[in-house]
């Protein structure tokens, strides 16, 4: 018979223990006068609660407040310190704690990098958001940008409103690489893929101050390329897979989240779980 899963978002233990070393310690807040002694009142809610409760609000897509109460307790208290996990950079740390997991067992696919951006529908939104130009600016939207390694790991990320085009962050997501990038032993280690977004000169000089190998091709010229040589596969595709695992993640396929700092967390949250899942080992990490 075979073995059945976990629900996608069901912190495994074998996650958690990647996990709970990383949770920042909670600190008095030193402009509060406290009424009561030290350790009396309510305790907190248990760690691993309030993890399973953010995972569970960023793979079903749900609001904060309709998290199950019978499970997780008060949506308020778990919303609270999502917002002190954030403040704390956890979640970022918990991203780079997964791509350097998965550096140490598969290594990060360096050579072959990809870059592209991704717009959702940001309704509530009140920061990087701007009118969407595939909707006739009508609406509000919000534009992901991401870079990522060979196998389609994020390796950076940057969140700004629909409007902005994607050759315009390109600067910005290249900076913004949260791993340590070690030195090609040859230039053409390094090479960058993109598509017809990122044409032109500007660009072009971006990309090879940064050490890469530029490769800026529409669907045209890659299909073109194709059928004069069946082997030559295109490598842009990548990037374009990682946004649709993003977008498996529910809470980040419309952007409900007002404040950028929550979404952005999200975000990072969901490429630590990205990252973790391409470990290669016996015990699956996280389902889903």
């Amino acid at each position: 018979m075979a073995k059945k899963r976990a629900e996608s978002w069901v912190v495994t233990d074998a996650f958690w223990e990647r996990v709970e070393p990383l949770l920042p310690k909670r600190k008095p807040d030193s402009s509060k006068v406290y009424q009561r002694k030290p350790g009396a009142g309510r305790p907190p809610k248990p760690a691993r609660q309030v993890f399973e409760a953010i995972v569970y609000v960023l793979r079903t897509g749900c609001q904060w407040k309709a998290l199950p109460q019978e499970r997780f307790g008060s949506a308020s208290a778990i919303h609270k310190r999502f917002l002190e996990w954030e403040e704390a950079g956890f979640f970022e740390t918990l991203w780079k704690a997964g791509l350097a997991e998965y550096d140490d067992l598969e290594g990060i696919a360096w050579r072959w990098q990809s870059i592209d951006g991704a717009m959702m529908k940001a309704p509530l939104a009140q920061a990087t958001v701007g009118p969407n130009p595939t909707d006739r600016g009508k609406k509000n939207g919000s534009k992901r940008h991401l870079l990522v390694d060979g196998r389609g790991v994020p390796l950076s990320i940057v969140v700004t409103g629909a409007n902005r085009h994607d050759v315009s962050q390109l600067e910005a997501v290249l900076k913004a690489i949260v791993v340590k990038r070690p030195p090609p032993l040859q230039r053409r280690s390094k090479h960058l893929c993109a598509d017809a977004g990122y044409t032109g000169a500007p660009a072009l000089v971006i990309i090879e101050q940064h050490g890469y190998i530029p490769h800026v091709k529409g669907r045209g010229q890659e299909a073109a390329e194709l059928q004069c040589d069946p082997n030559k596969r295109a490598r842009r595709w990548v990037v374009e897979v990682a946004h649709s695992w993003f977008n498996r993640f529910r809470k980040l396929l419309v952007r409900y989240e007002k404040l950028e700092r929550s979404f952005l967390a999200l975000n990072h949250l969901a490429a630590a779980i990205i990252a973790f899942r391409k470990v290669p080992l016996t015990v699956n990490i996280i389902y889903g």
